[in-house]
């Protein structure tokens, strides 16, 4: 019976759980539709903050909301999986521009791993942050790998990747306009290889063209990442920063 009790238990947390996660996710996406598609209310950054809220006025730790919503993220392989479905049907634009894309991607993947270094070393942070802010333009699983691997904190790291995808997602459109940067194409990579899934799924919106290039600009990037972290990290070491 107690066996069974606990079965039950986590069953309902994760109903409840999985169902105040869409639900404001449905309600924050009106609004952000009815807003006229702010960009502050992206549903990612409002629904955020109401789910914060509600745990922190029920006294929920939020370990306990990450364990219920274990189903929610079974799904997200396989939903990333499916970007490729997209990107088979623009392979041969692809074949036609593999290299200035991953020149691109490149020179993205540094940018963003020495700006989240730089930026926590200016504010004094330690070794440890540095290293788990290292990979916040990533994906959110390969991130946290990755972090841990050269001595970050996953949590710390899946944070960064959060926040950097919303503050993204926020700042790119009135950056790229100012830039003067009109193709859609040449937009969507961008959100591809910055904000990662966010960027992606911002880029579908768009156009499936948009999002089969900002898919294969957050896979390359992933790779990048992970591959170079770990040079990051030794050249730190023999520098001695942190």
């Amino acid at each position: 019976m107690p066996d069974f009790l606990t079965s039950a238990h986590a069953l309902w947390s994760s109903v409840l759980a999985i169902g105040l996660t869409a639900v404001v996710y449905l309600a924050g996406r009106a609004v952000y539709r009815k807003s006229g598609f702010a960009p502050v209310l992206i549903p990612v950054l409002t629904g955020s903050a109401v789910v914060i809220a509600v745990l922190m006025f029920s006294g929920t730790p939020y370990p306990v909301y990450f364990e219920a919503t274990g189903p929610l993220r079974l799904v997200l392989g396989p939903a990333i999986v499916a970007l490729a479905v997209p990107l088979y049907g623009q392979l041969e634009r692809l074949r036609k521009m593999w290299l200035p894309l991953c020149v691109a991607v490149l020179a993205g993947s540094v940018t963003a791993i020495v700006s989240g270094v730089a930026l926590a070393g200016m504010f004094g942070a330690s070794r440890e942050m540095m290293l788990s802010l290292a990979p916040k333009s990533a994906t959110m699983p390969i991130a946290m790998i990755a972090a841990e691997r050269i001595g970050g904190v996953a949590s710390l790291a899946g944070v960064s990747v959060a926040v950097t995808g919303i503050l993204v997602l926020i700042f790119a459109n009135p950056l790229l306009d100012l830039l003067r940067v009109r193709d859609p194409i040449v937009r969507a990579f961008s959100l591809g290889t910055a904000a990662h899934a966010l960027g992606t799924a911002k880029s579908l919106q768009v156009s499936e063209a948009a999002g089969a290039f900002a898919a294969m600009a957050m896979g390359l990037n992933g790779i990048l990442t992970a591959l170079l972290l770990p040079m990051m990290a030794h050249a730190m070491h023999v520098m001695g920063v942190g």
